[in-house]
């Protein structure tokens, strides 16, 4: 696939002129720098484009000024659609049943606290003349 020469050194001059593909170039030694074809300088070019901002449920870009300074935070998240690697998926099992446990235990705390509060109202008392005081504190905070 014959190419026209002066089609093809114009546009590696057009590209030699980008400033970013300019300074990548220059760090390269000249036999190297010189032997790129157009398209692979077209190429080279567009791989060095930052990366579009992704669709994420959550977007989040500020900027905050401190003194003469200026600083930036990013909050993005979103469900991951990549494939985890096998250490990933341990972490991951690992983390879902720690959550798993920590939820399920903080439902049972949560149920024990109000049987404990359904007995104390309707005045059954499981340990005769001792108090845990929940009863008291309950009705101090919420009821009075």
């Amino acid at each position: 696939m014959p190419a026209d020469k002066s089609v093809n050194s114009e546009s590696i001059e057009q590209l030699k002129r980008d400033s970013e593909l300019n300074m990548f170039l220059k760090r390269m030694p000249e036999g190297v720098r010189t032997s790129f074809s157009s398209q692979q300088l077209s190429s080279i070019k567009s791989a060095m484009k930052p990366q579009s901002r992704g669709n994420h449920a959550v977007d989040i870009h500020h900027t905050i000024k401190f003194f003469h300074y200026h600083y930036y935070y990013v909050f993005i998240a979103g469900r991951d659609l990549r494939e985890l690697t096998r250490r990933e998926k341990h972490i991951s099992l690992l983390m879902k049943t720690a959550f798993t446990a920590i939820f399920l235990s903080f439902c049972a705390l949560l149920g024990i606290l109000v049987l404990y509060l359904i007995k104390s109202a309707m005045g059954i008392n499981i340990f005769p003349n001792y108090s845990f005081g929940v009863w008291d504190w309950f009705k101090e905070v919420f009821l009075i």
